[in-house]
């Protein structure tokens, strides 16, 4: 059944453009990012190198990095260079973010250690990352002064293995509450039991991501409290990463091999971890590309697309063994420890893994992407049968080119409530825009709530850390004109509205969102009815970068006349000033959705999913 939407309208020219009496030179109106303050002295230095952002959530944050060997190894397709597979699942990576206990960052850190530790925002080892991602993006080595002397030192807001929370935060946020909330404890709502239960959201990230690459937008999750899987894929989609093999046992490179008939090269047994660095599609490198004639190379993204819904699967066990308080048994096998590449000396010393049993939900899961991982994140959608356990999707910018028709089936279409925002650069990109309108009707054919939105003044890399450590990069060679900060902000409070919005009440974690988020009503932004083109960059830079007619008046202007309205508090704010919304499903269709699921309509046969999901609760020795 369909479930009634307003959707943009939109007018065509003969070569797919979209036009529009719009006319969009500024963003009159924005607001002031909020207010997140430095943590220590390497944050508060700034000329020596960009810091991230505090979290503008009640909850302090903590991380913890985990690599363990897969339970079901195996090679992805026979894409080889050098006669060796390319896509093989061997370990899984991830860094889980999660709302912190009480005293996080203060006194002696959970391993005994005098001071705190932290993550560094470029992963370890940080000079090999940084050639790396010199290569993926086409500047070589010189990527490796560029890092040191604006990233190298830079550190994740967020302690290292700190105790998970077990109180309920007061009712404000960082943002109007100052950092006491961080150190201040709220009633339970109605309904709910004395200690929280945060929901569970998995991350995954687009070409050139890591673990770490959306670290901002995970870490404001988990300050909200949700407990947050980043996940790390190994299919060649990011700039390099290292997968660790155990000296003895489960993991060593002899069991994998025996175990997924996975081969190594004589210089990956030498060292004892593969390599993977960005895999360029053979004689189709810049398949990426919006001009690219030859299109993408299907053979190549598809097989990385089902090792990444691979990992995910492993993640998710990994997850789930976590919660029923299994987690020692996971510290046995992780590899991200001492004395293998990639982690650091604290690993995973200091857990209480007593803590963490029914910390979180797994039944209810959110599953958000940036672009290729918004992609990643539709396939999962679609796969409901096999991801019994996700009830909702977030896509941010998804790269459209690479998703699928939907099939016949109405049960692999996409039937959860789905949140799209855009950036305003991919917004230009025509067969892109085209692509994630489809995906929209597609959900709104089954009947799902759906929203799809663009955050104005944005580009690609908006929705990651890229744009809050590089801003003026960003500025200058790709146009951007909104705040990161703000544009970070506004993807939050618009998710955080969404999921109040689709998620459960009474142990859904939908009162956890209500407890403190600032509610914008950026949902109920009226609908544009055609596509602005003012900033459509030239053909060769569509989907790269926006077009700044003016750059005075589209810069300088705008921040004067903000300024002055804050000051005045005359400012008449309206979320289309910031956003645009291109479909958007109404109150009363929501309200009805909820009680069609509330009422036991179709529960009966998801609870025996639930309960029949293919999770074990005995691992043995694969944990």
């Amino acid at each position: 059944m369909s479930l009634p939407a307003r959707i943009t309208g939109t007018k065509s020219n003969e070569d797919g453009r979209r036009n529009s009496v719009i006319g969009a030179r500024k963003i009159p109106n924005a607001k002031k990012p909020k207010s997140r303050p430095p943590i220590g002295l390497r944050n508060k230095v700034g000329f020596l190198h960009h810091a991230l952002p505090n979290y503008s959530g009640p909850y302090s944050v903590g991380a913890m990095d985990i690599e363990v060997p897969a339970e079901n190894p195996r090679v992805f397709s026979h894409i080889s260079r050098r006669g060796y597979h390319l896509l093989k699942l061997e370990t899984v990576l991830m860094t889980i973010y999660y709302p912190a206990a009480f005293g996080s960052g203060a006194g002696r850190d959970p391993s005994g250690s005098k001071k705190w530790s932290r993550e560094t925002w470029l992963p370890r080892p940080r000079f090999k990352t940084a050639k790396a991602y010199g290569k993926f993006a086409g500047i070589g080595n010189m990527a490796v002064p560029l890092f040191a002397a604006t990233t190298m030192l830079t550190k994740i807001p967020a302690f290292r293995n700190p105790p998970p929370a077990s109180h309920w935060p007061p009712p404000n946020n960082y943002r109007h509450g100052g950092a006491e909330v961080k150190n201040q404890e709220g009633q339970p709502p109605p309904g709910e039991s004395e200690e929280p239960v945060f929901p569970l959201m998995i991350f995954s990230h687009g070409l050139g991501g890591t673990r770490t690459a959306y670290s901002s937008l995970c870490g404001e999750f988990a300050s909200y409290g949700f407990v947050v899987c980043a996940l790390e894929h190994r299919d060649g989609s990011g700039p390099r990463t290292y997968v660790n093999h155990a000296k003895e046992g489960l993991g060593t490179m002899e069991e994998r091999e025996s175990k997924g008939h996975i081969d190594h090269d004589e210089k990956q047994r030498k060292r004892k971890y593969d390599e993977i660095d960005y895999i360029f599609p053979k004689r189709n490198p810049k398949d990426t590309s919006p001009l690219n004639e030859k299109g993408v190379d299907r053979e190549l993204r598809d097989a990385q697309t089902q090792l990444r819904l691979a990992e995910i699967e492993e993640a998710y066990n990994v997850l789930y063994q976590i919660r029923q308080g299994n987690g020692g048994a996971v510290m046995k096998h992780n590899l991200r420890r001492k004395g293998h590449i990639g982690a650091s000396s604290r690993g995973l010393d200091g857990v209480n893994w007593s803590a963490w049993k029914d910390r979180f939900h797994y039944k209810r899961v959110t599953i958000a992407g940036h672009s290729f991982g918004a992609a990643t994140t539709v396939e999962v959608l679609r796969n409901a049968d096999r991801f019994k356990y996700v009830e909702q999707g977030i896509i941010y910018d998804i790269w459209g080119a690479v998703i699928k028709p939907p099939t016949d089936e109405p049960r692999h279409r996409i039937s959860a409530p789905l949140l799209g925002i855009n950036s305003e650069a991919f917004m230009y990109w025509p067969s892109n825009f085209n692509a994630v309108m489809s995906l929209m009707e597609e959900a709104l054919s089954q009947g799902a709530p759906t929203w799809l939105c663009t955050v104005r003044g944005t580009v690609h890399v908006s929705q990651s850390d890229f744009s809050i450590l590089y801003p003026r990069i960003c500025s200058l060679f790709l146009k951007m004109t909104a705040n990161p900060n703000r544009a970070l902000d506004l993807n939050i409070s618009a998710s955080l509205e969404f999921l109040k919005d689709v998620m459960r009440g009474n142990g859904g974690g939908k009162a956890m969102i209500e407890r403190s988020m600032t509610n914008e009503a950026l949902l109920n932004t009226e609908i544009l009815e055609d596509l602005p083109t003012e900033h459509r960059p030239d053909d060769k830079w569509i989907a790269a970068r926006l077009k700044i007619p003016h750059e005075f008046r589209s810069r300088v202007i705008p921040q004067v006349v903000r300024k002055i309205k804050r000051k005045g508090n005359r400012g008449q704010y309206n979320p289309g000033d910031e956003i645009w919304m291109h479909v958007r499903t109404e109150a009363e269709h929501v309200k009805a959705w909820r009680e069609k699921r509330g009422s036991g309509i179709g529960d009966r046969d998801r609870k025996k999913e639930y309960e029949n999901a293919s999770v074990s609760e005995e691992k043995g020795e694969s944990y």
